[in-house]
C-alpha cells in the first residue's frame, strides 16, 4: 500500500509542478506549486527506495510530504493562507522521517 500511495503521490506531484508551469494564477501560487511538487516528488522516490528498510520512516516521509505539498496547494488555488501553518509540520514530519532512515541504516551496520 505504501508504494502505490508513493507512486500516486509522485503523479500529483508532476500534476501539480505542470499546472504550476502553465496555469497558475500568479508568480506567488506558481512558486507554492513548483515548492510543493518538487518536495513531493523527491520523497515520493524515496519512500519507494526506503520502504524495505525502514517502512515507518517511509510512512513518515510519504505523510510529511502530503502534509507540506498540499498546504501549498491548497493555497496555490485560492485557500485562506492560515494553511501556510500546516506547511512547516509537513516539514518536520520528513526530517523526522529521514532521521528515522538514518537510525533504521546505522543499525543495520
Amino acid at each position: 500500500m505504501i508504494a502505490i500511495l508513493a507512486a500516486l503521490s509522485a503523479a500529483l506531484a508532476i500534476a501539480a509542478g505542470a499546472f504550476g508551469a502553465h496555469g497558475a494564477a500568479s508568480p506567488q501560487a506558481a512558486e507554492w506549486l513548483r515548492t510543493g511538487g518538487l518536495y513531493q516528488l523527491i520523497h515520493a522516490v524515496a519512500v519507494l527506495t526506503i520502504m524495505g528498510i525502514t517502512r515507518g520512516g517511509a510512512l513518515l516521509l510519504l505523510i510529511g510530504a502530503a502534509f507540506f505539498a498540499v498546504s501549498l496547494y491548497a493555497m496555490a488555488l485560492g485557500c485562506p493562507r492560515w494553511l501556510g501553518a500546516v506547511t512547516p509540520i509537513g516539514g518536520a514530519m520528513m526530517i523526522g522521517g529521514w532521521l528515522w532512515a538514518a537510525f533504521a541504516y546505522w543499525q543495520r551496520g
